[in-house]
């Protein structure tokens, strides 16, 4: 008896690879957002950080990861909805973007949520005024819209490009570690 496997470089397998992503999904207020899982590098209790000087209110500070400074960045203030009052509750997501690391502050953490890459939606862009930028589209999942957040343009400089805005551009952020 034999059983047909689709090794790792078989066409079939590639093609599934393709097909289907994996996020991490987690929640701001009753909002729920994703990101790449392969981005993602921990998930921790939100704890105390070091606030820098002449920062943008949605970086709260700094938190010092096994040696590595890494900016924290307030997913609801980012997206113009004030300030998050952090509690230990508060769950803090850190992230690879291009061999640097952030984290994201944000209320709880969900999911592991699968989607075919056909499922994934556009955002609908009806205005200019950037509150859509750090989406990449929206999955359905289980009668719950997901947004979708692109890490290279929530961290990258605000200030270049088409799409400029006044709101300063992210520190340099902390190699990987």
């Amino acid at each position: 008896m034999s059983t047909a496997i689709a090794s790792p470089g078989s066409a079939a397998s590639h093609a599934h690879a393709k097909a289907s992503v994996q996020f991490i999904s987690f929640a701001i207020g009753s909002d729920q957002y994703g990101v790449d899982i392969m981005a993602v590098q921990e998930i921790k209790g939100w704890s105390g950080i070091t606030r820098l000087p002449r920062q943008p209110d949605y970086l709260r500070g700094v938190l010092n990861l096994r040696g590595v400074m890494v900016p924290i960045i307030d997913l609801r203030c980012r997206f113009a909805q004030g300030l998050t009052d952090a509690t230990p509750t508060h769950i803090v997501i850190i992230v690879q973007v291009h061999g640097k690391t952030a984290g994201l502050l944000a209320d709880r953490v969900l999911d592991i949520i699968s989607a075919d890459a056909a499922q994934i939606q556009s955002v609908p862009r009806l205005s200019r005024d950037g509150r859509t930028d750090f989406l990449s589209g929206l999955v359905t999942v289980e009668d719950a819209m997901i947004a979708l957040i692109d890490l290279d343009r929530l961290v990258a400089d605000q200030n270049d490009g088409e799409g400029a805005t006044t709101q300063p551009p992210l520190p340099r952020l902390a190699a990987g570690g």
